[in-house]
């Protein structure tokens, strides 16, 4: 008994030094956010934190060097491409010839958004039903929003609005 007291403070103690770093390393993120112009402007996108405006900008570098949103996934590697080999031919897959963590990011910082921002919620929502897609499907459909949102927003200099985001959803859809 004495013994697995010792265990349990013992990894209670190693909890707190791990959440202790974890937000000394969220501090030193906000503050380096804090020197990027355009950081602010991404983190106006409700549901998109910190750490994922900050990994994203990691993975692509200046997002004002993107013309259009889908250059940065392609460089992410969330581009299709048709697969072909010996058995099988003409299989429309994502071609992953990219950053595999900028990838990851978008993935979830996609994700994120369709759980905290009403407007991906919405819109993936009608995706799954109205359009009949897979959620998986509709997630990726909802990365490549993101990438195009992101660019756009850097582009424009605008911060994100949700109306204007509504709006050009109901456009497209």
């Amino acid at each position: 008994m004495d013994e697995a007291k010792h265990d349990l403070k013992r990894l209670i103690e190693e909890y707190e030094r791990i959440v202790d770093m974890l937000e000394e390393i969220q501090q030193q993120i906000l503050t380096l956010l804090s020197e990027i112009p355009m950081a602010g402007q991404l983190r106006s996108m409700k549901g998109l934190g910190p750490i994922f405006v900050a990994a994203i900008l990691a993975g692509a570098g200046d997002l004002r060097q993107y013309a259009h949103g889908r250059q940065l996934l392609r460089k992410a590697g969330l581009n299709l491409a048709e697969s072909t080999s010996g058995k099988r031919k003409g299989q429309i897959v994502l071609s992953k010839r990219g950053d595999s963590t900028l990838r990851k990011y978008m993935f979830l910082a996609a994700i994120q958004l369709i759980g905290v921002n009403p407007v991906f919620r919405e819109l993936h929502e009608h995706n799954v039903k109205v359009k009949q897609m897979k959620r998986q499907q509709s997630v990726l459909k909802l990365v490549g929003k993101v990438a195009r949102i992101l660019v756009s927003i850097v582009q424009t200099g605008e911060i994100f609005s949700p109306e204007k985001a509504r709006k050009a959803f109901a456009l497209a859809a």
